[in-house]
């Protein structure tokens, strides 16, 4: 289990700090994650690369020369936000276009999607290639939909080495996308990793028994088997990743050349993985694959997981050059990197400018005072129910929903009261909130609730009285804004279950002549009996929609976390009422 730590929520934090103080000669931190601390004197394409903290070496390992410029570096096992990725990418960006490359998981996804709007729109030429290896996450003809795992290594090497020989951005993100078709990965682990301060693992796993196709973030794995000695694990690795619906197209495995990286989770020892490499190398050159840098070690971890994952990488010519090319960062190395090319940066300005209160009118500013209450209602249920909400999360999914849903809504708060503060209208308060939501939460729940509070917020306005019909036409078109985002849809298993027939029945009940306190109770009694319905549905979004049944009887956390929070919000509703 994790061990050492402060305070659990401030882990990532510390953690990057001190990782920065320890690998100055490589990386320096911005807001959001870090940079690289030299460059070379010609610019090139700047490779952005990120996710959540728990997996070191990825992703501040990995930049430097050769390899990544910057990484954003989200909380525990939680996507960084937009505004990290948006940061870290402009503290990165030589004016060359900028390609972002991280593991396709949902939050993920859609803050990284959000910084490469902006971006775009400030005329910055940036790309994204998603890694997509996992092997058991989605079938052979479904690959686009797979999750990435230890493969984010092959994908980010060959773009790195590509930006370093002078490729333009077409040339980065072909290189990118060609090392993502041709990676396979497949993972295995014996127990779950524990997050700091909690008590119990993520997942478990019988004694003698070893789950197959896990994620990287606690997820459980997609099957159970009982552990085999060393050598069957190799033989079940290779027999897996050679089945010809993993073979790339256009690649013959007899005279093949392979790159093989056998990684380590977090708490198998390399003396171990080398036994079970061992057979692998015979199998794989038994089938007529020559091996090319054999990887064993530590890539790609999921703090203390006892488990390997092995990842193909099927080369070319052009791919074996991008990979084989000069790398120093503080976690990879390899050949020979020439320092005296590199020049120290100029300081970095990553600060943000303070934020501008528009006028408000009283009645704004009255309707504020009751939101930023409703806020603190909903720091105060969330605090409440974060161990539950973790529980449930850890069931088919990673676990993290509590603590995000914690860390995002303290933050919400604490924006909103400097806002208020400042004379500020219902619509800057909780915009104010939903930036910050947005940005501390992280992951998937952290950039919804931003869009939520954002878009309410566009309809309540800082000058105008906030009627009950402008709070129906805000949630409804949140409701809407979050499946756009988010592409979601009701049976999917996710909050939107829970939001849809909140803001739908909200929208009846105010359109009949209900009061907004008897519209919204109408409205949450809807939410908490829809969120309690999703525990017999079948996922179909997000990381849970990979184990299947293993979430059946278990209410999804989003939907719950939503219900919840329109309950306190209702209360709050009663108590201005009778003032």
């Amino acid at each position: 289990m994790t061990r050492l730590w402060n305070e659990p929520e401030n882990f990532a934090d510390e953690m990057i700090d001190g990782f920065v103080r320890a690998n100055g000669r490589w990386v320096r931190k911005v807001s959001g994650g870090v940079t690289r601390s030299t460059r070379s004197e010609e610019p090139t394409v700047s490779l952005v690369i990120g996710g959540g903290s728990g997996h070191y070496p990825a992703f501040g390992g990995l930049v430097g020369h050769g390899l990544a410029h910057g990484a954003a570096m989200g909380n525990l096992f939680a996507s960084p936000s937009a505004q990290q990725v948006e940061s870290v990418a402009r503290a990165s960006d030589q004016g060359r276009g900028i390609l972002l490359s991280y593991g396709k998981y949902a939050g993920d996804v859609l803050h990284f999607t959000e910084a490469q709007d902006k971006l775009r729109a400030d005329g910055i030429d940036c790309r994204t290639v998603t890694v997509t290896d996992d092997i058991f996450s989605a079938p052979a003809d479904e690959k686009d939909r797979r999750r990435g795992i230890a493969g984010d290594l092959t994908v980010f090497k060959v773009a790195g080495a590509a930006a370093a020989a002078g490729y333009d951005l077409d040339g980065v993100e072909r290189a990118a996308i060609l090392a993502n078709d041709r990676t396979r990965t497949m993972g295995v682990a014996f127990t779950g990793c524990t997050l700091p301060g909690a008590d119990e693992p993520l997942f478990s796993v019988p004694e003698g028994r070893m789950a197959i196709g896990l994620g990287i973030h606690g997820e459980p794995g997609i099957d159970e088997v009982d552990i085999p000695t060393a050598d069957g694990l190799g033989e079940m690795f290779v027999e897996r990743l050679l089945a010809d619906a993993e073979i790339p197209d256009g690649v013959s495995v007899q005279g093949a050349r392979v790159v093989p990286i056998l990684n380590g989770l977090g708490s198998v020892k390399n003396e171990e993985m080398y036994i079970v490499f061992a057979r692998i190398a015979t199998l794989l050159e038994d089938a007529g694959i020559e091996l090319v840098d054999p990887q064993v070690g530590e890539f790609c971890t999921s703090f203390d997981m006892a488990g390997v994952s092995l990842t193909l990488l099927w080369l070319d010519d052009e791919l074996e050059s991008l990979w084989s090319a000069p790398a120093d960062t503080p976690a990879f190395r390899t050949g020979s990197v020439d320092s005296t090319s590199l020049v120290e940066r100029d300081e970095i300005d990553d600060s943000i400018a303070d934020e501008v209160i528009p006028d408000a009118s009283d009645d704004s500013r009255r309707a504020a005072t009751t939101i930023v209450k409703a806020l603190d209602a909903v720091k105060a249920v969330i605090d409440e129910n974060a161990d539950e909400l973790g529980r449930i999360d850890a069931i088919a999914g990673d676990g993290d929903h509590g603590i995000g849903m914690k860390r995002g809504s303290h933050a919400a708060v604490d924006a909103a009261h400097v806002s208020l503060d400042k004379g500020a209208g219902a619509q800057s308060v909780l915009a104010s909130a939903a930036d910050a939501w947005s940005n501390k939460g992280g992951g998937t729940s952290g950039a919804i609730w931003g869009v939520i509070l954002r878009t309410v917020g566009e309809h309540l306005g800082n000058t105008d009285a906030v009627e009950s019909a402008r709070v129906a036409d805000g949630l409804g078109s949140a409701r809407q804004a979050v499946m756009d985002f988010g592409k979601a849809k009701v049976g999917d298993k996710t909050m939107v279950d829970s939001l849809a027939p909140f803001a739908d029945t909200l929208t009846e009940r105010v359109a009949a002549g209900d009061t907004l306190i008897d519209a919204w109770a109408a409205a949450s009694t809807a939410a908490k009996n829809a969120a309690d319905a999703t525990a017999d549905m079948m996922p179909g979004m997000g990381r849970a929609r990979s184990h299947g049944e293993k979430s059946l009887g278990v209410a999804d956390p989003g939907a719950v976390s939503l219900a919840m929070i329109a309950a306190a919000v209702l209360d709050v509703l009663r108590a201005a009422s009778d003032h």
